[in-house]
C-alpha cells in the first residue's frame, strides 16, 4: 500500500478540520454519508465457555494509557487463596474504553515474562466506545500458582489532536477443577523467551536483527513447542500489498512500500533452523480505510493468535542443564519493523531424570520466492508464488523407550497485485494454504485476502479513498487430540474523503461469518451484517 495512503489514515480521526485551501478533490456523491459515531466494536468469534465450577475473579489491572510510550503498566498477579487450584480453566478478560480521536495501537500482555496476549485497539469515536473479549489462558497455569509480574504495554499519545486515552481493565477468573471438570493434560513448564519478567517481552526488529533468548529447559523434557507472536508495522503493516524493491527504486516519489509480498518468520535453536511459519495478513482497525472496520474489527486484529512450532526433534541437544539460544528471525528483506515475541512450553517425563536423544534431520531451506512483474511505470501486475516446505526429525530416549519425533510445515503462497492508473488503483489477491505437522497431528490453515483500493488524492485536505476487502481464515486440526475447525470470513466496503479540509465522506458496510467448533466441541455459528457503523443483523447458534 502506498505511503501516501497510510499517511492519510492518520488524518481520518480529525473530524471537521477547517479548510486550508480551495483545491477540489473528487466530487462527493449525493449518496455519500459522513458517519462519525459507530456502534461498539464486535466480532463473530464464539464466546469462551465457562465451566460450572467454583471460581474466583481477580482484577489484575485497571489502567489508563495516555502518554504511555515507554511506560508500560507493571503490577503483580497473585492467585486467589480461595481458588488455589488445580484449575480446569483460567480465563483472562480484557475490557477497553476510549473516547475522542486516536490511532489503533498495538498492545501486549505478559505474566511472569510469558507473552499471554497480543491485541490492538479499535479507533474510538467522539461519543466513545467500549469493547471486550476473553482469552483462555489455561496453558499458562504452571506460572499462575505463584505471584508473578504482570505487564501490559500499550504505547499511546494524547495531545490536542489525538485526544483519546485507552482505559483498560483486565480480570483473571480461576475455575476450580473437580471430578467432572478435571485439570487438562498439557505442558507442565512454561519458558518465557523474555529476559526480564518485569518488562515488555517483545522486540521491534528490522531486517537482519533477531530476537535472541537464552533458555534452560528441564532435563526430563519429553516434548517442547514454541509459541510465536509476529506483526509488522509501518510499511510492513501492509506487507501483503508491498511491491518489489526495483519498482520502488524506479518510482521514488510514488510512495510505494518495497520488500515484495512474501513473509515468513523463522525459529532457530543454537543457530540451527528449527522451523518457519506463515504469518496471517493482519489488518489494524484503521487499516486500508478505517470505516471498513466499524464496528466489525478485522480478523486477528483484536484477538491475535500465535503460531506454533514443535521443537521436540531438538530436545536431545537441550537437556544438559545449560542455557541454549533460541532465536526468532523476522522475514528477510523487510523494509520496516516486525514485533516478535513468544514462549516455549515443555512437557516433562516424571519417570526419568533426563531425556536424551538425537536430531536426525534438519531440512529448513531458504524460501524460493518467484516473482514476475509485467507492465511499465506505475501500471504493473506483480505475481508472487512460493511453494514452501520444511521438516525436522529426531529420536528421544524416554521412560516409554525410544520415541521418534518430527515437525514439518508445507504451504503454497500466491499473491497477485495490480497497480493501475499510475498506482491510484491497487488490487491484491492473496492466498496461503498449507499445514504444520507434528507426530501425527496436522494443523491446517487457509488464509485469504482480496483488497481493492482506489485513491483520488490532491493533497491532505482534498482526497477520496474507496476500498473493498475480503478477509478469510480457515483453521483445522486433526490427530493428536480433540479436532478443531473454524471458518471466519469478513467482506467489507467503504471509504472516506475530504473536500477543502472538511470531512465529506466516511461510511462503510460489512459482514462477518464464523462457523466451526467452539471450545466445548459443539458446532457454533454467528452471522453479522452492518451498515453505516451499526449492526443490522446478528444471528447465532445457541
Amino acid at each position: 500500500m502506498r505511503r501516501h495512503l497510510t499517511a492519510l489514515l492518520a488524518v481520518i480521526p480529525l473530524l471537521g478540520v477547517a479548510a486550508l485551501g480551495v483545491v477540489t478533490a473528487a466530487p462527493a456523491s449525493a449518496a455519500d454519508r459522513v458517519v462519525t459515531d459507530y456502534q461498539d466494536p464486535l466480532t463473530a468469534l464464539p464466546p469462551v465457555s465457562r465451566p460450572p465450577t467454583p471460581h474466583c475473579t481477580v482484577t489484575a489491572m485497571h489502567h489508563v494509557f495516555a502518554n504511555s510510550y515507554g511506560q508500560p503498566y507493571v503490577g503483580t498477579l497473585t492467585p486467589p487463596a480461595a481458588c488455589a487450584g488445580p484449575w480446569t480453566k483460567v480465563v483472562l478478560s480484557w475490557t477497553g474504553k476510549s473516547q475522542g480521536r486516536q490511532y489503533d495501537r498495538l498492545a501486549g500482555l505478559w505474566i511472569g515474562g510469558a507473552e499471554v496476549l497480543r491485541t490492538s485497539t479499535p479507533e474510538p469515536d467522539p461519543s466513545g466506545i467500549t469493547w471486550s473479549f476473553d482469552r483462555d489462558i489455561t496453558e499458562f497455569a504452571p506460572l499462575l500458582h505463584q505471584a508473578q509480574p504482570f505487564v501490559v504495554d500499550l504505547g499511546n499519545v494524547v495531545n490536542d489532536t489525538y485526544t483519546g486515552p485507552y482505559d483498560i481493565t483486565v480480570t483473571v477468573t480461576y475455575y476450580q477443577a473437580d471430578r467432572a471438570h478435571p485439570a487438562p493434560k498439557q505442558a507442565d513448564t512454561v519458558l518465557p523467551l523474555a529476559a526480564d519478567a518485569t518488562k515488555p517481552g517483545w522486540q521491534d526488529l528490522s531486517d537482519g536483527k533477531n530476537y535472541t533468548a537464552q533458555v534452560t529447559v528441564p532435563a526430563n523434557t519429553a516434548k517442547l513447542t514454541a509459541e510465536i507472536y509476529a506483526r509488522g508495522g509501518g510499511c510492513e503493516e501492509f506487507w501483503w500489498s508491498n511491491v518489489p524493491n526495483s519498482l520502488v527504486q524506479a518510482n521514488p516519489s510514488a510512495g510505494l512500500c518495497g520488500g515484495g509480498a512474501y513473509r515468513e518468520v523463522e525459529v532457530t535453536v543454537d543457530g540451527k533452523p528449527a522451523g518457519v511459519v506463515s504469518p496471517y495478513p493482519v489488518i489494524y482497525t484503521g487499516g486500508v480505510a478505517p470505516m471498513l472496520w466499524r464496528p466489525i474489527t478485522a480478523i486477528d486484529s483484536i484477538v491475535t493468535l500465535p503460531y506454533t512450532i514443535d521443537l521436540s526433534p531438538f530436545i536431545g541437544q537441550l537437556t544438559d542443564g545449560k542455557p541454549h539460544t533460541v532465536q526468532l528471525v523476522p522475514p528477510p528483506g523487510i523494509v520496516d519493523l516486525w514485533t516478535l515475541g513468544g514462549n516455549l512450553f515443555a512437557t516433562t517425563d516424571p519417570h526419568v531424570k533426563r531425556v536424551t536423544g538425537s536430531l536426525l534431520q534438519d531440512v529448513v531451506p531458504a524460501a524460493d520466492v518467484q516473482t514476475t512483474t509485467t507492465g511499465a511505470g506505475l501500471d504493473n501486475k506483480i505475481v508472487t508464488h512460493v511453494n514452501r516446505s520444511w521438516h525436522t526429525a529426531g529420536v528421544l530416549h524416554t521412560s516409554a523407550g525410544i520415541v521418534p519425533v518430527n515437525s514439518s510445515g508445507q504451504w503454497t503462497f500466491d499473491n497477485t497485485t495490480t497497480l493501475a492508473d499510475s498506482a491510484s488503483k491497487q488490487t491484491t489477491d492473496q492466498r496461503a494454504l498449507g499445514s504444520y505437522g507434528s507426530n501425527g497431528r496436522v494443523d491446517g490453515f487457509d488464509f485469504t485476502l482480496r483488497a481493492d483500493v482506489t485513491q483520488h488524492i490532491v493533497d491532505d485536505n482534498n482526497y477520496r479513498i474507496d476500498a473493498t476487502v475480503h478477509h478469510g481464515r480457515r483453521l483445522w486440526t486433526v490427530g493428536g487430540g480433540a479436532p478443531a475447525l473454524s471458518d471466519d470470513t469478513i467482506d467489507t466496503s467503504g471509504g472516506f474523503g475530504r473536500t477543502n479540509g472538511v470531512l465529506s465522506y466516511a461510511d462503510g458496510q460489512s459482514s462477518e461469518r464464523w462457523s466451526g467448533l467452539a471450545d466445548t466441541g459443539r458446532f457454533y455459528f454467528r452471522d453479522i451484517d452492518t451498515a453505516h457503523g451499526y449492526v443490522t443483523r446478528d444471528v447465532s447458534s445457541r
